[in-house]
């Protein structure tokens, strides 16, 4: 795919590399082990240039996009894709900002966002509404010069190490998602906590906790867009941020890749590398060419988001339903290419497989793109029949 990129883009590719293998995979193991949030890398990922990528130079980003961004997280998540939120989980709470922000909230947020010196989260999820976002509990209702919200959000990426929050909550329960609203919330803000952090199977290296408001109150300047926009600025979020979790995933399935073939090449059985043996050869034509398909199909649907085409949710889904898909095939495989070592913690493989799985949950279940995929395909030939 080298031959579509730009210079820069190559050039931002390898730089990316470049700080994963040296900077990045020295962490993983521990941070996976203790579960510790990378501090020490968001400050080389600041200094790289990765949080302004997505960002006008206006606001103190640089002339990039979404395909920036899903380069910078492929090459991050080869080593290690809970490390590698700490950048997609700022995009994810940074682009409602971008989307539905004011001049004057640009103007106070993204600087700082660009620059690495805050974070972001995002906050939709709920216990009662995961897929079903019509579900919301988390309310919000004016009083003066506030809004004053009541709720709480749960799995929330960055929860806890961000200053920022963009968070969905109704302001009129009769509509519907119809009927909610965005808002900025900062960390410090009066009646805002964060539960516990959350145990988690894979992605260790992130923080996920909860979000809890009783009776927070948000300046209405941090409002974003109108009321009632909420679950819309929400959609139009996903459509950008959902490249990023399919980027995540198909670095966490080159990675595990590349360590498997190393590993087929040196480990003999019968008095030969297995990699030598045709079974194991199919196992790896299979793995590289899904690999290879997902990222034409990943790089086609971030050009689309970048060039401003319309209606661009059915390649969004389909790359994060095709990345996921990929990664969690591709590192099940490589830990039955690696044995019983596979199975070990000592080695780093079983890693990738426990990293893998979320892309199939987190920012809409590989279901629920299966939905937006099949509901956009009916729509789009109906309107063909016209």
């Amino acid at each position: 795919m080298s031959d579509l990129l730009t210079e820069d883009q190559q050039e931002l590719r390898r730089l990316a590399r470049r700080i994963a293998e040296e900077k990045v995979r020295p962490r993983a193991a521990e941070c996976d082990r203790t579960g510790e949030f990378p501090w020490d890398l968001v400050k080389v990922f600041a200094q790289a240039g990765f949080y302004g990528c997505y960002i006008d130079e206006e606001y103190g980003g640089s002339v990039g996009g979404v395909l920036d961004l899903v380069l910078i997280i492929e090459e991050l998540s080869r080593a290690c894709g809970g490390i590698a939120l700490a950048v997609a989980a700022t995009a994810l709470g940074t682009f409602p900002i971008i989307i539905s922000g004011t001049e004057e909230q640009k103007r106070r947020f993204l600087p700082k966002l660009a620059s690495g010196e805050i974070l972001a989260g995002f906050g939709l999820t709920e216990p009662a509404a995961g897929s079903d976002a019509s579900n919301m509990q988390t309310t919000a209702r004016e009083e003066g010069d506030y809004y004053i919200l009541n709720g709480l959000k749960h799995f929330i990426t960055n929860a806890g190490v961000a200053k920022v929050y963009t968070v969905i909550a109704s302001t009129d329960q009769s509509k519907g998602v119809m009927g909610t609203s965005a808002f900025i919330v900062e960390d410090g803000m009066e009646g805002f906590s964060y539960g516990k952090e959350e145990d988690k199977l894979g992605i260790r290296a992130s923080a996920t906790r909860e979000l809890i408001f009783q009776d927070c109150k948000v300046p209405k300047e941090n409002l974003l867009g109108k009321t009632g926009r909420g679950f819309i600025t929400a959609m139009q979020t996903l459509d950008r941020s959902r490249p990023g979790v399919a980027a995540q995933a198909l670095g966490i399935a080159q990675g595990a890749f590349d360590l498997a073939i190393d590993y087929v090449r040196q480990r003999e059985q019968f008095g030969q590398a297995i990699a030598d043996f045709q079974g194991i050869q199919w196992m790896l034509a299979d793995m590289a060419t899904e690999i290879e398909s997902a990222r034409a199909l990943l790089y086609k649907a971030s050009r689309a988001i970048d060039a401003g085409e319309k209606n661009v949710a059915k390649l969004s889904a389909m790359s994060k339903l095709k990345c996921s898909d990929v990664a969690m095939k591709v590192t099940t495989d490589a830990v039955q290419l690696f044995g019983g070592y596979g199975y070990m913690k000592d080695y780093p493989i079983e890693k990738y497989m426990r990293d893998a799985k979320i892309t199939q949950i987190y920012e809409g279940t590989n279901q629920i793109q299966r939905v937006v995929i099949g509901k956009s395909l009916i729509k789009e030939a109906q309107q063909r029949a016209r």
